[in-house]
């Protein structure tokens, strides 16, 4: 995958203390319809593509507190 040329957001959700840091990019995902997901802490490094609607699923997993910490 070519990397995102639109900016990259920090999820609520990562700790501002350098802890578990997650990026996307929704201008990306709303350009070209997959979801691309890195780790802050390494921005040059790979990034994760997901479909929407897998991402979705994902997301309202952690809301739910589906996934432990």
């Amino acid at each position: 995958m070519t990397p995102p040329t639109h900016p990259w957001v920090k999820s609520s959700y990562s700790s501002q203390d350098g802890g578990n840091c997650l990026e996307w990019s929704p201008a990306h995902a709303n350009a070209h319809g997959t979801v691309p997901v890195r780790d802050s802490k390494n921005p040059n490094g790979p990034a994760l593509n997901f479909a929407p609607t897998a991402w979705s699923a994902f997301v309202t997993g952690v809301q739910a507190g589906d996934f432990p910490a």
